[in-house]
């Protein structure tokens, strides 16, 4: 522990431009997604009283909930649509670029949001809903990707996992402002939802003094200068020489080969280990059992016996347990490596649900059992941040070259904001027919994942990008060997039968 923390002194500049790239980043995304909850009962008040002052009628409890749900939409097709254009910009202008732009577009969405109810136009709120949902789906994969590009490889791993420690971050800031002591209020929701603004506008003003990502600007630039120059810059003196070795074995095996686009990428056979690596990891991120904790939360709370009053600050706790424990994840996933991480997460959260769903169902019988639940939430969620919620990250931007990184994450991104609204609207009905059941399907996926993860995810921790590919292309040459020496074998045994 005191090697990792003489080399965070040792990379402080280093960590400057992380916190910089996080609050911009996916810390923006965590807080989106949780602050739309705490303002729900107020936004849907100031689309009633809108209607009313316009139109002299009250809004059809069925058009409300139509136009609440464009609100909670938008978002996500703007998630969908700033993802597609993610590749293109990053390739085209780099990620710094990038993410300046992404926070002008931001201050003007959360300018809408906050004089919505001044100007009293719900209109406003959609337009800055859906350019919200645009620059999540530019930042997300833009702020992972710069940040595993900019990390040397001692502290990639942690490097990587600080992308799910500010998502988990904005996630916990929008529960502590959504409070009702502080901005949770019908009188300042507006505020809330333009907080966002504040933090684009703090990226904006202290990105410029970083540099571009070294990897970009090598590989894609050419500027071997500017490589070396942002490396010592961001690096210090001699710290570089291992990562810039590597940077040119990517650069000979690449053989100068541009950034791909996606259907690219789609052709190009050599990358479906790595794509189909990803997909794997996303969906089982997606369905490992969160959402229907989240569900579940509020009404295992309120059978505990807690009060209404504190509840809040529990489920506060809860968003405190995935920080803590997401950061924990950052500071031993180079030691421990992602595999056992991954597997080891994946199985201990399946257990957990095994004991909750337990729990849930014996509620009834033994009064004590409902206090269990509350524990086992708990464990539940400081499991997933050890495990999954840091090492996914960490791993799929480690197993892309730069040619193929920003497509393969504009697939990734398609696919997490798909899931996102598959899961928001399958979710609900599933609970209505299965009830505590649906922690069977869940059981289920997470077992699976973590086989699956154990048979064919090679261990990233410590190698560089093209040794990655170089294991994948091995792995994929072992299997087409197997199956050649198969079918070498059936055909001397026909010969052998004609005889």
């Amino acid at each position: 522990m005191s090697g990792f923390l003489s080399d965070l002194v040792q990379y402080r500049k280093l960590l400057l431009m992380i916190v910089v790239l996080g609050i911009g980043g996916t810390h923006l995304s965590g807080f989106q997604m949780s602050v739309i909850n705490y303002t729900s009962p107020y936004i849907q008040k100031f689309l009633n009283e809108t209607w009313l002052e316009r139109y002299g009628s009250v809004l059809h409890q069925e058009t409300l909930t139509l136009l609440w749900s464009v609100v909670v939409s938008l978002y996500c097709v703007g998630g969908m649509m700033g993802c597609l254009c993610s590749g293109y910009l990053t390739a085209k202008f780099g990620k710094k670029k990038c993410l300046l732009l992404n926070d002008v577009i931001l201050i003007i969405a959360t300018l809408h949001t906050g004089f919505s109810r001044t100007a009293k136009s719900f209109e406003m709120i959609l337009v800055g809903r859906f350019l919200e949902g645009i620059c999540a789906g530019i930042h997300l994969g833009t702020h992972v990707q710069y940040a595993g590009e900019i990390s040397p490889k001692k502290l990639r791993g942690f490097i990587n996992v600080t992308s799910s420690v500010f998502f988990a971050l904005g996630k916990t800031v929008a529960r502590i402002l959504g409070l009702r002591d502080l901005l949770g209020t019908e009188d300042r929701w507006n505020v809330l939802l333009s907080f966002s603004g504040l933090v684009a506008l703090i990226q904006l003003l202290f990105l410029p003094f970083f540099p571009e990502s070294p990897p970009y600007l090598l590989l894609q630039k050419g500027d071997k200068a500017g490589c070396l120059k942002a490396m010592k810059q961001l690096w210090g003196e001699g710290n570089y020489h291992t990562e810039f070795e590597d940077l040119m074995k990517e650069k000979a095996i690449t053989k100068g080969t541009k950034i791909m686009n996606v259907l690219e990428v789609l052709r190009e056979p050599s990358v479906y280990p790595q794509l189909i690596t990803m997909l794997l990891l996303l969906l089982s991120l997606q369905l490992c059992g969160l959402s229907a904790i989240t569900f579940y939360t509020s009404e295992i709370f309120q059978t505990a016996n807690l009060q209404e009053s504190i509840i809040p600050y529990v489920s506060l706790g809860v968003s405190v347990s995935e920080l803590i424990s997401v950061i924990f994840c950052s500071s031993i996933i180079d030691r421990f490596g992602r595999r056992i991480l991954l597997c080891g997460g994946y199985l201990l959260m399946a257990l957990i649900l095994v004991l909750l769903e337990t729990s849930l169902l014996l509620s009834d019988q033994f009064l004590w059992m409902r206090y269990c639940s509350v524990v086992l939430i708990f464990l539940f969620i400081i499991a997933y941040g050890i495990g999954p919620a840091g090492a996914v990250s960490s791993v799929t931007n480690e197993i892309f070259t730069l040619s193929t990184r920003a497509s393969a994450f504009v697939i990734g991104g398609i696919v997490i904001w798909l899931g996102l609204t598959f899961t928001g609207m399958i979710f609900p009905f599933a609970v209505m027919l299965l009830g505590p059941f649906c922690f069977l399907i869940f059981i289920a996926v997470l077992i699976i994942s973590a086989i699956l993860i154990y048979l064919f995810l090679p261990e990233t921790k410590g190698k560089s990008i093209s040794e990655i590919t170089e294991e994948f292309k091995t792995r994929q040459f072992k299997k087409k060997r197997h199956q050649a020496v198969e079918v070498n074998a059936t055909e001397e045994k026909t010969f052998c039968t004609k005889l």
